[in-house]
Protein backbone atom coordinates (compact mmCIF):
# COMPACT_ATOMS: atom_id res chain seq x y z
CA UNK A 1 0.00 0.00 0.00
CA UNK A 2 1.02 3.62 -0.48
CA UNK A 3 1.45 5.90 2.52
CA UNK A 4 -1.94 7.50 1.84
CA UNK A 5 -3.55 4.05 1.78
CA UNK A 6 -1.82 3.09 5.02
CA UNK A 7 -3.06 6.26 6.73
CA UNK A 8 -6.61 5.52 5.62
CA UNK A 9 -6.23 1.96 6.87
CA UNK A 10 -4.90 2.77 10.33
CA UNK A 11 -7.62 5.39 10.81
CA UNK A 12 -10.20 2.59 10.54
CA UNK A 13 -8.59 0.14 12.95
CA UNK A 14 -10.05 1.50 16.20
CA UNK A 15 -13.59 2.56 17.01
CA UNK A 16 -12.32 5.69 18.81
CA UNK A 17 -9.90 8.35 17.63
CA UNK A 18 -8.72 8.73 21.24
CA UNK A 19 -8.49 5.73 23.60
CA UNK A 20 -6.01 6.55 26.32
CA UNK A 21 -3.99 3.79 27.97
CA UNK A 22 -0.64 2.04 27.58
CA UNK A 23 -1.67 -1.63 27.74
CA UNK A 24 -2.29 -2.13 24.02
CA UNK A 25 0.66 -0.13 22.76
CA UNK A 26 3.02 -1.71 25.31
CA UNK A 27 1.95 -5.19 24.24
CA UNK A 28 2.59 -4.46 20.56
CA UNK A 29 5.91 -2.74 21.32
CA UNK A 30 7.04 -5.90 23.13
CA UNK A 31 6.13 -8.04 20.13
CA UNK A 32 8.10 -5.66 17.89
CA UNK A 33 11.11 -5.97 20.18
CA UNK A 34 11.37 -2.21 20.60
CA UNK A 35 14.11 -1.07 22.96
CA UNK A 36 15.55 2.43 23.34
CA UNK A 37 14.89 4.81 20.41
CA UNK A 38 18.12 6.73 21.07
CA UNK A 39 21.05 7.10 23.43
CA UNK A 40 19.09 9.78 25.30
CA UNK A 41 15.37 10.64 25.28
CA UNK A 42 13.53 13.86 26.14
CA UNK A 43 9.73 13.72 26.37
CA UNK A 44 7.90 17.04 26.08
CA UNK A 45 4.40 17.51 27.48
CA UNK A 46 2.30 20.55 28.37
CA UNK A 47 -0.75 22.52 27.32
CA UNK A 48 0.98 25.01 25.02
CA UNK A 49 4.51 25.44 23.69
CA UNK A 50 5.32 21.76 23.13
CA UNK A 51 6.01 22.02 19.41
CA UNK A 52 8.15 25.14 19.76
CA UNK A 53 10.13 23.61 22.62
CA UNK A 54 10.78 20.52 20.51
CA UNK A 55 11.94 22.78 17.65
CA UNK A 56 14.45 24.51 19.94
CA UNK A 57 15.67 21.18 21.36
CA UNK A 58 16.20 19.81 17.86
CA UNK A 59 17.89 22.92 16.47
CA UNK A 60 20.31 23.32 19.38
CA UNK A 61 21.22 19.63 19.58
CA UNK A 62 21.86 19.43 15.83
CA UNK A 63 24.05 22.54 16.02
CA UNK A 64 26.05 20.68 18.67
CA UNK A 65 26.60 17.84 16.20
CA UNK A 66 24.12 15.38 17.65
CA UNK A 67 22.01 13.08 15.47
CA UNK A 68 18.43 13.86 16.50
CA UNK A 69 15.04 12.27 15.89
CA UNK A 70 11.79 14.15 16.61
CA UNK A 71 8.27 12.78 16.85
CA UNK A 72 5.56 15.46 16.90
CA UNK A 73 1.83 15.76 16.29
CA UNK A 74 -0.43 16.70 14.73
CA UNK A 75 0.90 17.55 11.28
CA UNK A 76 -0.11 20.52 9.15
CA UNK A 77 0.21 19.55 5.49
CA UNK A 78 1.73 16.05 5.35
CA UNK A 79 1.97 13.15 7.78
CA UNK A 80 5.74 12.98 7.12
CA UNK A 81 6.13 16.12 9.25
CA UNK A 82 5.52 14.00 12.36
CA UNK A 83 8.78 12.04 12.07
CA UNK A 84 12.08 13.86 11.53
CA UNK A 85 15.47 12.19 11.53
CA UNK A 86 18.63 14.30 11.38
CA UNK A 87 16.64 17.30 10.22
CA UNK A 88 14.72 15.53 7.44
CA UNK A 89 11.13 14.37 7.35
CA UNK A 90 10.71 10.61 7.04
CA UNK A 91 10.04 9.52 3.46
CA UNK A 92 6.89 7.74 2.35
CA UNK A 93 8.65 4.40 1.95
CA UNK A 94 10.29 4.66 5.37
CA UNK A 95 6.90 5.25 6.98
CA UNK A 96 5.29 2.45 4.98
CA UNK A 97 7.99 0.05 6.17
CA UNK A 98 7.40 1.13 9.76
CA UNK A 99 3.62 0.69 9.48
CA UNK A 100 4.17 -2.77 8.00
CA UNK A 101 6.29 -3.66 11.04
CA UNK A 102 3.57 -2.45 13.41
CA UNK A 103 0.86 -4.32 11.51
CA UNK A 104 2.86 -7.55 11.47
CA UNK A 105 3.23 -7.41 15.27
CA UNK A 106 -0.16 -6.19 16.44
CA UNK A 107 -2.21 -9.30 15.68
CA UNK A 108 -5.77 -8.63 16.79
CA UNK A 109 -4.80 -5.75 19.12
CA UNK A 110 -6.70 -2.61 18.13
CA UNK A 111 -4.54 0.51 17.93
CA UNK A 112 -5.55 4.14 17.46
CA UNK A 113 -4.11 6.29 14.67
CA UNK A 114 -1.76 7.96 17.16
CA UNK A 115 -0.62 4.65 18.64
CA UNK A 116 0.24 3.29 15.19
CA UNK A 117 2.20 6.44 14.48
CA UNK A 118 4.06 6.38 17.79
CA UNK A 119 5.18 2.77 17.38
CA UNK A 120 6.20 3.44 13.77
CA UNK A 121 8.30 6.44 14.84
CA UNK A 122 10.01 4.50 17.62
CA UNK A 123 10.78 1.67 15.18
CA UNK A 124 12.39 4.13 12.76
CA UNK A 125 14.32 5.91 15.49
CA UNK A 126 15.77 2.68 16.87
CA UNK A 127 17.24 1.93 13.45
CA UNK A 128 18.63 5.43 12.85
CA UNK A 129 21.54 5.48 15.32
CA UNK A 130 20.33 8.56 17.18
CA UNK A 131 22.08 10.47 19.92
CA UNK A 132 18.80 12.07 21.02
CA UNK A 133 15.11 11.31 20.50
CA UNK A 134 12.60 14.05 21.31
CA UNK A 135 9.03 12.83 21.79
CA UNK A 136 6.12 15.26 21.90
CA UNK A 137 3.20 14.05 24.02
CA UNK A 138 -0.04 13.81 22.07
CA UNK A 139 -2.59 14.20 24.88
CA UNK A 140 -2.01 14.46 28.61
CA UNK A 141 1.02 12.37 29.47
CA UNK A 142 0.44 9.53 31.90
CA UNK A 143 -1.64 7.46 29.45
CA UNK A 144 -0.21 8.84 26.20
CA UNK A 145 1.51 6.37 23.86
CA UNK A 146 4.79 8.33 24.02
CA UNK A 147 4.96 7.50 27.74
CA UNK A 148 5.88 3.98 26.68
CA UNK A 149 9.47 5.23 26.71
CA UNK A 150 11.31 6.11 29.91
CA UNK A 151 12.56 9.65 29.36
CA UNK A 152 15.99 10.71 30.60
CA UNK A 153 14.51 14.21 30.98
CA UNK A 154 10.81 15.04 31.01
CA UNK A 155 9.52 18.53 30.19
CA UNK A 156 6.18 20.11 31.06
CA UNK A 157 5.99 23.44 29.27
CA UNK A 158 2.75 24.81 30.75
CA UNK A 159 -0.38 23.51 32.45
CA UNK A 160 -3.69 25.14 31.60
CA UNK A 161 -7.26 24.23 30.72
CA UNK A 162 -7.61 22.15 27.56
CA UNK A 163 -8.92 18.66 26.72
CA UNK A 164 -10.94 18.69 29.95
CA UNK A 165 -13.09 15.78 28.74
CA UNK A 166 -10.04 13.52 28.98
CA UNK A 167 -7.72 15.19 31.49
CA UNK A 168 -9.91 16.78 34.17
CA UNK A 169 -11.67 20.04 34.86
CA UNK A 170 -8.94 22.06 36.62
CA UNK A 171 -5.18 22.65 36.53
CA UNK A 172 -4.53 20.27 39.41
CA UNK A 173 -6.20 17.34 37.67
CA UNK A 174 -4.62 18.19 34.31
CA UNK A 175 -1.21 18.63 35.94
CA UNK A 176 -1.50 15.21 37.54
CA UNK A 177 -1.98 13.63 34.12
CA UNK A 178 0.88 15.57 32.55
CA UNK A 179 3.25 14.76 35.41
CA UNK A 180 2.96 11.08 34.52
CA UNK A 181 5.81 11.46 32.00
CA UNK A 182 8.29 12.07 34.84
CA UNK A 183 10.57 9.25 35.93
CA UNK A 184 12.02 8.45 39.32
CA UNK A 185 15.34 10.14 40.11
CA UNK A 186 15.45 11.87 36.73
CA UNK A 187 15.01 15.59 35.93
CA UNK A 188 11.56 17.07 35.33
CA UNK A 189 11.88 20.52 33.73
CA UNK A 190 8.93 22.84 34.44
CA UNK A 191 8.19 25.92 32.34
CA UNK A 192 5.35 27.29 34.51
CA UNK A 193 6.20 30.02 37.02
CA UNK A 194 3.58 28.52 39.31
CA UNK A 195 3.12 24.83 38.45
CA UNK A 196 0.17 22.97 39.98
CA UNK A 197 0.89 21.35 43.33
CA UNK A 198 -0.11 18.03 41.77
CA UNK A 199 2.94 18.23 39.49
CA UNK A 200 5.34 19.09 42.30
CA UNK A 201 3.75 16.51 44.58
CA UNK A 202 4.15 13.75 42.00
CA UNK A 203 7.77 14.70 41.39
CA UNK A 204 8.46 14.56 45.12
CA UNK A 205 6.65 11.24 45.53
CA UNK A 206 8.72 9.45 42.87
CA UNK A 207 12.00 11.22 43.56
CA UNK A 208 12.11 13.14 40.28
CA UNK A 209 14.29 16.24 40.38
CA UNK A 210 12.09 19.24 39.57
CA UNK A 211 14.03 21.86 37.60
CA UNK A 212 11.85 24.98 37.78
CA UNK A 213 11.92 28.15 35.72
CA UNK A 214 12.29 31.14 38.03
CA UNK A 215 13.86 28.95 40.73
CA UNK A 216 16.57 26.75 39.19
CA UNK A 217 17.06 28.54 35.88
CA UNK A 218 16.12 32.00 34.62
CA UNK A 219 15.75 34.04 31.47
CA UNK A 220 16.09 37.81 31.25
CA UNK A 221 14.41 39.28 28.19
CA UNK A 222 16.51 42.45 28.02
CA UNK A 223 19.40 42.56 30.50
CA UNK A 224 20.94 46.00 30.60
CA UNK A 225 24.51 44.82 29.99
CA UNK A 226 23.71 42.50 27.07
CA UNK A 227 24.25 43.29 23.40
CA UNK A 228 21.28 44.91 21.65
CA UNK A 229 18.62 42.37 20.75
CA UNK A 230 20.05 39.71 23.04
CA UNK A 231 18.59 37.92 26.06
CA UNK A 232 20.21 35.96 28.86
CA UNK A 233 19.80 32.39 30.12
CA UNK A 234 21.30 31.63 33.51
CA UNK A 235 21.52 29.15 36.34
CA UNK A 236 23.84 28.95 39.33
CA UNK A 237 27.39 28.94 38.01
CA UNK A 238 26.55 29.50 34.35
CA UNK A 239 25.02 32.15 32.13
CA UNK A 240 24.96 32.90 28.43
CA UNK A 241 23.78 35.81 26.27
CA UNK A 242 21.85 34.69 23.21
CA UNK A 243 20.27 36.20 20.08
CA UNK A 244 16.51 36.51 19.88
CA UNK A 245 14.72 33.28 18.92
CA UNK A 246 13.98 32.65 15.27
CA UNK A 247 10.38 31.93 16.33
CA UNK A 248 8.27 35.00 17.07
CA UNK A 249 6.02 35.81 20.07
CA UNK A 250 7.11 36.74 23.60
CA UNK A 251 6.40 33.18 24.79
CA UNK A 252 9.20 31.82 22.60
CA UNK A 253 11.83 33.15 25.01
CA UNK A 254 10.31 30.94 27.69
CA UNK A 255 10.14 27.95 25.34
CA UNK A 256 13.78 28.42 24.34
CA UNK A 257 14.78 28.75 27.99
CA UNK A 258 12.98 25.51 28.86
CA UNK A 259 14.65 23.69 25.97
CA UNK A 260 18.10 24.84 27.14
CA UNK A 261 17.35 23.68 30.69
CA UNK A 262 16.30 20.27 29.39
CA UNK A 263 19.48 19.84 27.35
CA UNK A 264 21.66 20.91 30.25
CA UNK A 265 19.85 18.43 32.50
CA UNK A 266 20.83 15.50 30.29
CA UNK A 267 23.69 13.38 31.59
CA UNK A 268 26.09 13.54 28.64
CA UNK A 269 29.74 12.53 28.35
CA UNK A 270 32.03 15.54 28.37
CA UNK A 271 32.79 15.21 24.65
CA UNK A 272 29.15 15.90 23.78
CA UNK A 273 28.74 19.09 25.78
CA UNK A 274 26.82 21.89 24.05
CA UNK A 275 28.84 25.03 23.42
CA UNK A 276 27.56 28.57 23.80
CA UNK A 277 27.91 28.95 20.04
CA UNK A 278 25.66 25.94 19.42
CA UNK A 279 23.08 27.37 21.81
CA UNK A 280 23.13 30.69 19.97
CA UNK A 281 22.86 29.15 16.50
CA UNK A 282 20.08 26.78 17.57
CA UNK A 283 17.98 29.44 19.28
CA UNK A 284 18.26 31.79 16.33
CA UNK A 285 17.79 29.09 13.71
CA UNK A 286 14.78 27.15 15.07
CA UNK A 287 11.77 27.25 12.75
CA UNK A 288 8.27 25.80 13.00
CA UNK A 289 5.36 26.23 10.62
CA UNK A 290 2.10 27.66 11.91
CA UNK A 291 3.54 29.59 14.85
CA UNK A 292 2.97 33.27 14.07
CA UNK A 293 4.00 32.46 10.53
CA UNK A 294 3.80 35.63 8.46
CA UNK A 295 2.97 36.14 4.78
CA UNK A 296 2.48 39.19 2.58
CA UNK A 297 -0.45 39.36 0.17
CA UNK A 298 -0.10 42.60 -1.71
CA UNK A 299 -0.21 45.18 1.11
CA UNK A 300 -2.00 42.94 3.61
CA UNK A 301 -0.13 40.85 6.18
CA UNK A 302 -1.45 37.35 6.88
CA UNK A 303 -0.44 35.65 10.14
CA UNK A 304 -1.10 31.94 10.68
CA UNK A 305 -1.04 30.37 14.13
CA UNK A 306 -2.18 27.03 15.56
CA UNK A 307 -3.26 28.57 18.91
CA UNK A 308 -6.51 26.94 20.03
CA UNK A 309 -7.15 27.59 23.73
CA UNK A 310 -7.45 30.67 25.98
CA UNK A 311 -3.85 30.51 27.17
CA UNK A 312 -2.58 30.48 23.58
CA UNK A 313 -5.06 33.22 22.63
CA UNK A 314 -3.75 35.41 25.45
CA UNK A 315 -0.23 35.03 24.06
CA UNK A 316 -1.54 35.90 20.59
CA UNK A 317 -3.20 39.03 21.97
CA UNK A 318 0.05 40.11 23.61
CA UNK A 319 1.91 39.70 20.32
CA UNK A 320 -0.76 41.61 18.37
CA UNK A 321 -0.69 44.46 20.89
CA UNK A 322 3.10 44.63 20.69
CA UNK A 323 3.17 44.48 16.90
CA UNK A 324 0.38 46.83 15.73
CA UNK A 325 -0.49 47.52 12.11
CA UNK A 326 -1.80 50.83 10.74
CA UNK A 327 -5.07 49.26 9.59
CA UNK A 328 -7.56 46.77 11.01
CA UNK A 329 -6.93 43.29 12.36
CA UNK A 330 -9.29 40.72 10.86
CA UNK A 331 -9.43 37.31 12.55
CA UNK A 332 -10.38 34.10 10.77
CA UNK A 333 -11.27 31.66 13.52
CA UNK A 334 -12.06 27.94 13.16
CA UNK A 335 -12.29 25.70 16.22
CA UNK A 336 -12.95 22.10 17.14
CA UNK A 337 -16.21 21.49 18.97
CA UNK A 338 -14.60 20.66 22.33
CA UNK A 339 -12.65 23.93 22.65
CA UNK A 340 -13.45 26.94 24.85
CA UNK A 341 -14.35 29.21 21.93
CA UNK A 342 -15.80 31.97 24.11
CA UNK A 343 -12.62 32.03 26.23
CA UNK A 344 -10.49 32.27 23.10
CA UNK A 345 -12.49 35.16 21.63
CA UNK A 346 -12.55 36.91 24.98
CA UNK A 347 -8.77 36.83 25.20
CA UNK A 348 -8.48 38.50 21.77
CA UNK A 349 -11.43 40.89 21.99
CA UNK A 350 -9.30 44.02 22.50
CA UNK A 351 -6.89 43.29 19.66
CA UNK A 352 -9.21 42.08 16.86
CA UNK A 353 -11.47 44.45 14.90
CA UNK A 354 -13.41 42.06 12.66
CA UNK A 355 -14.28 38.36 12.96
CA UNK A 356 -14.78 35.71 10.29
CA UNK A 357 -15.84 32.24 11.46
CA UNK A 358 -15.04 29.13 9.43
CA UNK A 359 -16.12 25.52 9.54
CA UNK A 360 -13.70 22.60 9.79
CA UNK A 361 -14.57 19.90 7.31
CA UNK A 362 -11.73 17.56 8.29
CA UNK A 363 -12.28 17.56 12.03
CA UNK A 364 -13.95 14.16 12.18
CA UNK A 365 -16.20 13.60 15.18
CA UNK A 366 -14.86 16.82 16.75
CA UNK A 367 -15.67 19.02 13.73
CA UNK A 368 -17.59 22.25 14.24
CA UNK A 369 -19.32 24.16 11.46
CA UNK A 370 -19.37 27.96 11.38
CA UNK A 371 -23.05 28.31 12.30
CA UNK A 372 -22.60 26.17 15.41
CA UNK A 373 -19.49 28.12 16.35
CA UNK A 374 -21.36 31.41 15.98
CA UNK A 375 -24.14 30.16 18.27
CA UNK A 376 -21.56 29.52 20.97
CA UNK A 377 -20.22 33.06 20.64
CA UNK A 378 -23.50 34.98 21.05
CA UNK A 379 -22.24 36.96 24.05
CA UNK A 380 -18.75 37.71 22.76
CA UNK A 381 -16.98 40.17 20.49
CA UNK A 382 -17.53 37.71 17.62
CA UNK A 383 -21.33 37.71 17.97
CA UNK A 384 -21.78 39.52 14.64
CA UNK A 385 -19.09 37.61 12.75
CA UNK A 386 -19.65 36.44 9.20
CA UNK A 387 -19.76 32.67 8.71
CA UNK A 388 -18.06 30.63 5.99
CA UNK A 389 -18.01 26.99 4.96
CA UNK A 390 -14.27 26.55 5.38
CA UNK A 391 -11.06 28.39 6.16
CA UNK A 392 -10.25 29.11 2.53
CA UNK A 393 -13.61 30.85 2.03
CA UNK A 394 -13.18 32.84 5.24
CA UNK A 395 -9.68 33.97 4.29
CA UNK A 396 -10.92 35.02 0.86
CA UNK A 397 -13.73 37.05 2.47
CA UNK A 398 -11.32 38.71 4.91
CA UNK A 399 -8.94 39.48 2.07
CA UNK A 400 -11.73 40.98 -0.03
CA UNK A 401 -12.60 43.36 2.81
CA UNK A 402 -9.03 44.22 3.74
CA UNK A 403 -7.21 47.34 2.68
CA UNK A 404 -3.54 48.35 2.67
CA UNK A 405 -2.07 48.13 6.17
CA UNK A 406 -4.62 45.60 7.43
CA UNK A 407 -3.70 42.27 9.00
CA UNK A 408 -5.49 38.92 8.69
CA UNK A 409 -4.94 36.48 11.55
CA UNK A 410 -5.88 32.85 10.85
CA UNK A 411 -5.95 30.64 13.95
CA UNK A 412 -7.96 28.30 16.14
CA UNK A 413 -6.61 24.81 15.39
CA UNK A 414 -4.01 22.90 13.44
CA UNK A 415 -6.71 22.28 10.83
CA UNK A 416 -7.35 26.03 10.50
CA UNK A 417 -3.64 26.71 10.07
CA UNK A 418 -3.34 23.91 7.52
CA UNK A 419 -6.25 25.29 5.49
CA UNK A 420 -4.66 28.72 5.43
CA UNK A 421 -1.21 27.41 4.51
CA UNK A 422 -2.60 25.37 1.61
CA UNK A 423 -4.39 28.46 0.29
CA UNK A 424 -1.37 30.73 0.74
CA UNK A 425 1.02 28.29 -0.91
CA UNK A 426 -1.31 27.82 -3.87
CA UNK A 427 -1.67 31.58 -4.32
CA UNK A 428 2.05 32.25 -4.03
CA UNK A 429 1.87 33.91 -0.61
Amino acid sequence: MTLAEWLEYIERQHLKSIDMGLERVREVAARMGLARPAERVVTVGGTNGKGSTVAFLEAIAREAGWRVGCYTSPHLLAYNERVRIDGHQAGDQELVGAFEAVEAARGDTALTYFEYGTLAALWLFERAGLDLAVLEVGLGGRLDATNLVDADVAVITTVDLDHQDWLGSDREAIGREKAGIARAWRPLVLGDDDPPSSVLGHAYAIGASAVRIGCDFFFDAAPGDAAPGHWRWREVGYEVDLPRPGLEAPTQLRNAAVAIAALRALDWPEGKAISDAALARGVAGARLAGRLQRFALDEVEVVVDVGHNPQAATALAQWLAGNPVPGRTRAVYAALADKDAAGVVGALAETVDDWYLAGLEDGGERACDAATLLSRLADTAAAKASTHADVAAAVQAARAGAGPGDRILVFGSFLAAAGALRLLHSSGG
